[in-house]
């Protein structure tokens, strides 16, 4: 599995936290950008290669970041096969859900309302949740591609 990392300047900070936690844990990491913080950056420049990336291998994630992690999760569901869940605070069943019951291969984490490390927890969480592939769920995610492949 490969994880990509990709943010806004608001996530940026973020971004770079849990980057460092992830390495430290060996996951294997790609940082998309920003490299360095723009406080005039566009998060579609960055957001969109991540997403692109992880829809590119059943196995590979991509944990995004912004302000509030709404557009970056608009922007990442534009990418064919991409199915992003946003996070920013709450019941962590919320962040296995996204797993268990849609698959979700991108991350998008609101930087102005989640710590970093109810951040850190949620990542690590996601990471570890598989997709049990019950047939209702599939079901569903079935006619999510349907509709793509048109």
């Amino acid at each position: 599995m490969i994880i990509y990392l990709a943010s806004d300047h608001a996530g940026y900070s973020l971004k770079e936290a849990v980057k460092k936690f992830l390495e430290e844990k060996n996951f294997r990491c790609v940082d998309v950008g920003p490299h360095s913080y723009d406080g005039n950056d566009d998060y579609p420049d960055f957001i969109i290669p991540a997403a692109e990336k992880a829809s590119g291998h059943p196995d590979n994630r991509a944990v995004i970041f912004g302000g509030s992690g709404q557009g970056e999760a608009i922007a990442a569901n534009k990418v064919k096969g991409v199915r992003a869940a946003v996070f920013y605070g709450g019941p962590e069943e919320i962040i296995s859900l996204s797993r268990t019951h849609n698959d979700a291969n991108v991350l998008s984490i609101g930087a102005r309302f989640v710590s970093e490390e109810s951040a850190i927890k949620a990542v690590e969480l996601w990471l570890r949740t598989p997709f049990p592939g019950e047939e209702r769920h599939g079901r569903r995610i079935g006619k999510i591609k349907e509709f793509e492949d048109r």
